[in-house]
């Protein structure tokens, strides 16, 4: 237990360390006007206290990665604790850090539009049809997901509980984001924070021991699969999230001062990375072997390692709140993944969002489709989530590094996460089956050549700014 405390301990001073230097680095001005004051509309640019501000963002940011990802990768043993404490501090909360404040300097723009500004329009419009995509899975998934999780607890059938979340969904999509999101957050922010301190609480009581197994040097994973590159693609959530980039706008649309922006989008991270970090030690700890982790998962994926860890630790009741905090993840991140395609949408096709009847011009059609895909097998596509995801990171990362180096600031904040990244998702893609199915070590050779290649034209290839 004293393992999990010193991890969470990390985390907390890498965001009062690591943190204040990368916000120095940024070097926010508390005096510069913020969109929510010099676009406010009353609908997506409005201001909201920084408290609210900070428990929206967390639960834009974390759906059912920062618990499903890291009980996936606990099968590899605790090296994947390592990875959500480094990767969080390092890769992930820069990222989200960098996504955010390019966002609230350009006027409150989605990702594309801010990934396009530096990386040219060819690139804009790539990001523009990959959003969408990539967010209209994200929302299905996250309706189908909560709906099973509430049919299983509750008992009314799941297809009630999927009309039930789209109906939300399309609410939180198009009125004024005070109305809702910003209402029921709160509530929702409570219930996330008593499931996380309760599952601690349930394993510092439980009778087994908390992280039996801390040898870092030995890959545990039951069918052999390697550490390098696949725990950094089925971890993502808790450590980096490209899916985090497409939230961030929301929110650098109703922050009130650029000097907040640390706390709510560095801060929202590393609070993601200690619910990454307890149900890692979860799945490490609650069965006897990672072979019997993986045969739950097998059984019922890991919404019944969530089920089973809630209901034995915690009881009927208390597993009952816990597994609702559980569901509000993924339901807060739907309700947004919406949003930002709505907003992508109208800055596409610059398409003022301030009339409900133009919202609902984009909203319609756009959950017509989504309704439509929840009804597709589209198991073959969401393969490529995972690698899409941190590809999406990789290129958020490259943006932040080209606009710090124009800027004559440390671009090695972003940078360097940026070539590792970019060798993890080039590796990946060359030998997993979805992609080239090369051999393990020439794929991480080209990999890692990749990521030199990209990092030496980033230093030393010349530079200019991209006109839109």
């Amino acid at each position: 237990m004293l393992y999990l405390f010193l991890c969470i301990a990390l985390l907390v001073v890498g965001y009062f360390t690591y943190g204040f230097f990368v916000n120095r680095v940024f070097g926010p001005n508390s005096q510069n006007p913020t969109p929510a004051a010099t676009m406010a509309d009353g609908v997506d640019y409005m201001p909201l206290p920084t408290w609210k501000v900070f428990f929206i963002q967390l639960l834009n940011i974390a759906g059912i990665g920062p618990i499903f990802g890291p009980i996936l990768g606990a099968l590899y043993g605790p090296v994947a604790l390592l990875w959500i404490v480094f990767g969080a501090i390092f890769a992930g909360a820069v990222h989200d850090y960098a996504s955010g404040m390019l966002s609230l300097r350009s006027r409150g723009a989605s990702i594309p539009e801010v990934v396009g500004e530096f990386m040219g329009t060819k690139t804009r419009w790539v990001l523009r049809l990959f959003s969408v995509l990539l967010l209209l899975l994200v929302g299905v998934v996250f309706v189908l997901g909560p709906a099973k999780l509430l049919g299983n607890l509750i008992g009314l059938p799941v297809y009630i509980w999927v009309i039930c979340i789209f109906v939300y969904y399309f609410l939180a999509t198009i009125l004024p984001i005070d109305k809702i999101i910003g209402r029921f957050y709160p509530l929702f922010g409570a219930l996330l924070l008593f499931m996380t301190v309760a599952v601690i609480v349930g394993m510092a009581a439980a009778d087994f021991p908390v992280l039996p197994n801390l040898d870092f040097t030995v890959n545990t994973h039951p069918q052999g699969l390697p550490i390098w590159p696949l725990l950094f693609i089925t971890l993502s959530c808790g450590a980096i999230s490209g899916f985090h980039s497409t939230q961030s706008p929301i929110m650098a649309r109703c922050i009130q001062n650029e000097s907040r922006g640390r706390l709510v989008f560095y801060g929202a991270m590393i609070a993601e990375g200690v619910i990454a970090l307890v149900w890692a030690t979860a799945g490490m700890s609650f069965y006897q072997n990672p072979a019997d982790l993986n045969a739950v998962i097998q059984a019922g994926s890991p919404s019944l390692v969530v089920s089973q860890v809630c209901n034995s630790l915690l009881g009927p009741v208390g597993g009952g709140l816990a597994i609702l905090g559980v569901i509000v993840l993924p339901i807060t991140s739907g309700d947004t993944a919406f949003r930002s395609t709505r907003l992508i949408l109208a800055e596409t096709f610059r398409f003022p969002q301030n009339k409900a009847a133009k919202r609902l011009m984009l909203a319609v059609p756009l959950f017509i489709v989504a309704f439509i895909i929840s009804f597709q097998d589209f198991e073959m596509i969401w393969r490529y989530f995972g690698w899409s995801n941190q590809t999406l990171a990789m290129l958020v990362l490259w943006a932040a590094a080209i606009y710090l180096k124009k800027q004559g600031k440390c671009h090695w904040i972003a940078s360097i996460p940026a070539a590792g990244m970019t060798a993890v998702s080039v590796s990946f893609i060359l030998q997993a089956p979805i992609g080239l199915s090369l051999a393990p070590v020439l794929s991480n050779v080209i990999g890692g050549l990749s990521s030199l290649s990209a990092l030496l034209l980033f230093l030393f290839g010349k530079s200019r700014r991209m006109t839109p």
